[in-house]
């Protein structure tokens, strides 16, 4: 059971996390059914040095995942089917998914287009059970939108989460409160919301490499080891997540990042990576209605150093090919002068900050076309 005394006696909450399967790969292949069976990845062209966003099942058979370079991508699997992203069509997907999402509980909390959070707690207060909405939800989807999803349903956002990768491709996975720790127990460390690889390189040299053995370590040993992020690793480990469904947040930036499984030594690359997730960003910022003034890199070295760049315009920005415009020139500056030529990074990420909502982007920032492009997430 989790920790009812941390908690303060709080009812326990019924909360489910719906992530759709391959998304791009998979809007692909319900618009070509031709396609469907076969690997496809989403992503640059493997001749110009793209990045992979995403790709289907399929392909994922073959070693292929997203942010790996197409051309990579190629080597393993030549036989792939190489596709260029066509965010107006995952977006109008994305708008239908939460759409249905809204139907059961107005407490949904949109994490990017293609997963959410929902807090069903007062839904099912006539005896309905969460697991029963979230085969609804998984059916409607499917029904109307000729797509699939995978959900996770349990009594915190940490656990429901995991749960819904338990299963997947279109799969349910329920943790109930009486079996919350002893799911948790045999998870790596880097499963845990929050735990890096850096922190799992930290941990690991403690002996600590799956949760059983962080809930063995006391709550001041962490908190001396990593501070406030040492309360959370020991909540976490006790299945204890206070953290509340989010239907709308002041946000302060909005990013991605990807720890490489090799480490990333051509600068063009490098590049190609970047370039390959301002797409990602782009399409967040305008599923949130959100457009930023800083678009800033971060780059992890081998020796774990890491660095930020950044950049300030006057003009909003939100749009891939604006966020693009800048990478160039914060690679360049991310890179130490007195590093070697072919010095590689284990980490690339990029972020958009300075945000704004639609309704106060100036007009000659071209609010309209964001608000059109935008998804609907009232």
């Amino acid at each position: 059971m989790p920790d009812t005394h941390s908690e303060r006696g709080a009812e326990l909450r019924k909360i489910i996390h719906v992530d759709m399967d391959a998304f791009f790969a998979a809007v692909e292949q319900r618009d070509h059914p031709e396609l469907r069976g076969h690997p496809v990845v989403v992503g640059g062209d493997p001749a110009s040095r793209g990045v992979v966003a995403t790709c289907s099942y399929e392909a994922r058979r073959f070693g292929i995942h997203s942010a790996m370079t197409a051309a990579r991508a190629r080597s393993l699997c030549p036989q792939a089917i190489f596709l260029r992203p066509r965010m107006e069509a995952y977006r109008e997907a994305s708008r239908q998914v939460m759409g249905i999402l809204r139907c059961y509980t107005p407490l949904v909390e949109p994490l990017s287009l293609d997963e959410a959070f929902l807090d069903v707690t007062a839904a099912t207060t006539d005896g309905v059970l969460a697991v029963r909405i979230a085969r609804e939800i998984r059916a409607r989807i499917e029904r109307e939108t000729g797509l699939t999803a995978s959900a996770g349903v349990s009594y915190n956002k940490l656990l429901a989460k995991l749960a819904s990768d338990w299963r997947k491709p279109n799969g349910l996975f329920v943790v109930p409160p009486e079996h919350g720790l002893a799911f948790l127990a045999p998870l790596p460390v880097g499963k845990l919301h929050g735990v890096g690889p850096a922190t799992v390189k930290k941990l690991s040299s403690m002996g600590i490499h799956t949760v059983l053995d962080l809930r063995n370590v006391s709550r001041e040993a962490l908190i001396a080891q990593f501070g406030k992020a040492g309360l959370w690793f020991y909540e976490a480990a006790r299945g204890i997540d206070r953290r509340p469904v989010q239907t709308s947040r002041q946000r302060k930036s909005v990013g991605t990042e990807c720890t490489f499984p090799e480490n990333l030594e051509d600068p063009k690359v490098m590049l190609a990576t970047l370039q390959q997730m301002a797409g990602q960003v782009s399409a967040r910022l305008q599923a949130l209605g959100l457009a930023g003034r800083t678009v800033s890199i971060k780059a992890r070295f081998p020796n774990f150093e890491t660095v930020t760049r950044a950049h300030t315009d006057a003009q909003a920005i939100w749009r891939t090919e604006a966020i693009s415009a800048f990478l160039p020139g914060l690679l360049a500056k991310a890179i130490p002068a007195g590093l070697p030529v072919r010095a590689s990074v284990r980490l690339l990420g990029v972020t958009v900050c300075g945000l704004s909502s639609v309704e106060v982007v100036p007009p000659d920032a071209g609010q309209m076309n964001l608000l059109e492009e935008a998804v609907d997430l009232r």
